[in-house]
C-alpha cells in the first residue's frame, strides 16, 4: 500500500495546447437537463435531498467558515451548485508564488476554463453530494479539474485512467474492476466512490488535507518518507516544507488556483456556466445485455454523448451481469425507459465465448461462422498471433443464442495471446536512450502492433531507457550441410595429397603406410 497512488507522472497531453505546469485536458460544452417526468420509474444517482449546508457531519471536516451564517448565501446555494461548493470550502488556503502562477495560467485561458467547467457540470452534482454526505471539504469535488479536466476517458502515459486518474494497482485495491469488458476506473460512480474512500484514508493517515492531497498524487509511502527525512533533519514536516517532485509541488497550488477561480470568477475574467443545484443524470437499471449503439439510440443520444456518462465499457456491448445500470440525462432516461419497453428485436448482436484450447483466430471464426478479420478487429488480435486456452473472445451472437453472458465471465474475462509460429523464440531486449517502438520493431523484423501486444502497450505508451521488452523472433537454425561440404572438400584434398606422395615413393611400403596413417588422421580431424 505504501507504493499506491491514485495518479501518476507523467501524464499524456490531452488538451492540444500548452498545458499548465502539471496537466491539462480538452473539454466539451454541455447543456443543462430538464426536469424529469415524475410518472416514470427512475433511480437517482445520489441522495434524495442535499445535505444541509453548514452542518459538520464528520470530524474529517475542519471548522465551517463564518459566512455559512449568511442566510442569503445559503438560499443561493439551494439553487446554484457553484455557490453550494463555495459554502463548503474548508481546506486552509495556500498563498504562494506557485498558486499565483497557476492562477495566471488559467486566467490567460478563459476559453479552456469554460470548456473544462462545462464538461465538469455533468458530474459535479453527484460528487458534491458524495463529498457532503461524508462530511468532507467541497474543494475535493474540484479535484477532477486537476486530475483530468473532468475527462472520464483520460489515460496517462503511466496508465492512470479516468477522471480521478487511478493507477491499475490502486484501482484494484479499491475494488475497481478492470477486465476485457470494462474498466471501472472510468466509471463515474465507482471511481468517485473509490477516490473519496482513498482520500479519507489518506486524511486519517496524515491528519492534514494538504499532505493527503500530496499523497494522492505522489503516493502515501513517498510522503511518509519525506516527512521522516525532515523530522530527522530537525525541519518542519508540513506540506510546504517537504522536498517533493515538481508535479506534486504544483498539485495543491493548482487546486488552490481552481478554488480561487470558482470563489471569485470575475476577478480572473472567467465566466462559469450556469449550474443548477440538481442532478444531471439518473442511474437506470438494465436487466439484459445490450449493445452500446442500441442503448444510445434508445436514449436519443449519439454514441459519443452516451459514452460521456458511460465511459467504462471496453467493448461495443454492455453486459448486464457486470454493468447493471446506465447513467443518462434526465429527459433521455425517461425516453430510454419508454422505448426499451416497446422495443422489438434483439438488444445485442454480441456475446462472449471462452476458447476451449489454444486456437488461431481463423479457426475460431470458422467454428462460429464469423468473419476472421472482423473477429481480429473487435478483439484487437494482431497478425500472426494465437488465442490461448481459457481466453474470452467477443463474438457475434447467433440467432438461437438468447442467454446473457454470465457474471463469472463478465467480471473475470481476460485474453492471452501467443506468437503463432513454432519456429519463433522469445527474447528480451533492453530499450536504449534513442530507441523507438517503430525502430525496435523494424530492427527485429516484426510489426509495431506485435510488440505492443506482446508487452501490453497501447498507442500512447512511452518507452523508457533500460525498459525490458519481449520480442518473438525466428529460431536460429543450424544446418549440417555446409559443414559436410567443407569436410568432403578437405577429404578430397587430403586424399589427392596422399596419392601424390605414394606415387613419389612407390617402393616403400613403410612410408606409404605412414602417409596413409597421417591422411586418415587428418580426415578424421576434419
Amino acid at each position: 500500500m505504501l507504493a499506491l497512488s491514485a495518479c501518476s507522472t507523467p501524464r499524456t497531453q490531452i488538451e492540444q495546447q500548452t498545458p499548465a505546469p502539471v496537466v491539462a485536458a480538452e473539454s466539451k460544452t454541455t447543456t443543462e437537463p430538464a426536469t424529469p417526468a415524475a410518472t416514470l420509474p427512475v433511480v437517482t444517482s445520489g441522495a434524495s435531498e442535499p445535505t444541509a449546508v453548514g452542518v459538520v457531519v464528520d470530524p474529517l471536516r475542519p471548522e465551517v467558515p463564518v459566512n455559512l451564517d449568511d442566510r442569503g448565501a445559503q438560499e443561493a446555494a439551494r439553487k446554484d451548485l457553484w455557490q453550494r461548493v463555495r459554502l463548503g470550502l474548508a481546506i486552509p488556503n495556500l498563498e504562494t508564488d506557485l498558486v499565483r502562477n497557476q492562477e495566471q495560467w488559467y486566467a490567460s485561458r478563459p476559453d479552456y476554463v469554460q470548456r473544462m467547467t462545462s464538461r465538469g457540470s455533468r458530474y459535479l452534482f453527484h460528487i458534491v453530494e458524495e463529498v457532503e454526505r461524508r462530511g468532507m471539504p467541497t474543494e475535493l469535488a474540484l479535484l477532477p479539474f486537476i486530475e483530468s479536466a473532468f475527462n472520464p476517458q483520460a489515460m496517462s502515459s503511466a496508465k492512470a485512467s479516468g477522471m480521478w486518474q487511478f493507477m491499475p494497482a490502486t484501482g484494484k485495491y479499491f475494488d475497481l474492476k478492470q477486465n476485457l469488458f470494462r474498466d471501472d476506473r472510468r466509471d463515474v460512480l465507482a471511481s468517485t466512490r473509490a477516490a473519496l474512500d482513498y482520500l479519507q484514508k489518506l486524511h486519517r493517515m496524515f491528519d492534514d488535507w494538504h499532505l493527503a492531497l500530496a499523497a494522492y498524487n505522489w503516493g502515501e509511502g513517498n510522503v511518509r518518507r519525506a516527512i521522516e527525512r525532515n523530522k530527522q533533519a530537525g525541519l518542519p514536516a508540513d506540506y510546504l516544507s517537504l522536498k517533493m517532485p515538481l508535479e506534486t509541488q504544483n498539485y495543491v497550488p493548482k487546486l488552490q488556483a481552481v478554488k480561487n477561480i470558482i470563489t471569485d470568477p470575475g476577478r480572473f475574467n472567467v465566466t462559469l456556466p450556469a449550474l443548477e443545484n440538481h442532478p444531471y443524470f439518473l442511474a437506470i437499471p438494465i436487466e439484459r445485455d445490450i449493445d452500446v449503439e442500441v442503448a444510445a439510440k434508445l436514449s436519443g443520444l449519439t454514441v459519443d454523448e452516451f459514452r460521456t456518462l458511460n465511459p467504462q465499457m471496453n467493448k461495443p456491448v454492455i453486459l448486464a451481469a457486470g454493468t447493471p445500470q446506465l447513467l443518462l440525462p434526465y429527459d433521455n432516461a425517461n425516453a430510454f425507459l419508454h422505448r426499451l419497453k416497446v422495443h422489438k428485436g434483439p438488444l445485442t448482436t454480441w456475446t462472449a465465448w471462452v476458447t476451449p484450447s489454444t486456437m488461431r483466430p481463423e479457426d475460431v471464426a470458422k467454428r462460429l461462422g464469423m468473419d476472421a478479420s472482423h473477429l481480429r478487429e473487435v478483439n484487437r488480435i494482431p497478425p500472426r498471433m494465437v488465442v490461448k486456452a481459457g481466453s474470452t473472445l467477443l463474438v457475434t451472437r447467433g440467432a438461437n443464442k438468447t442467454e446473457d453472458v454470465s457474471e463469472k465471465v463478465a467480471d473475470h474475462a481476460s485474453m492471452t495471446l501467443a506468437a503463432d509460429a513454432p519456429d519463433k523464440r522469445r527474447i528480451t531486449i533492453k530499450v536504449g536512450t534513442k530507441d523507438t517502438l517503430a525502430g525496435l520493431a523494424k530492427r527485429h523484423k516484426v510489426s509495431v502492433a506485435q510488440v505492443q501486444q506482446w508487452n501490453q502497450l497501447d498507442t500512447k505508451s512511452a518507452l523508457k531507457a533500460g525498459q525490458s521488452l519481449v520480442v518473438f523472433v525466428p529460431q536460429k537454425t543450424t544446418s549440417s550441410r555446409p559443414q559436410a561440404v567443407r569436410a568432403n572438400t578437405s577429404t578430397r584434398k587430403t586424399a589427392a595429397a596422399s596419392n601424390k606422395q605414394r606415387a613419389a615413393t612407390p617402393s616403400s611400403k613403410t612410408k606409404t603406410a605412414h602417409v596413409q596413417s597421417k591422411t586418415t588422421s587428418r580426415v578424421a580431424k576434419n
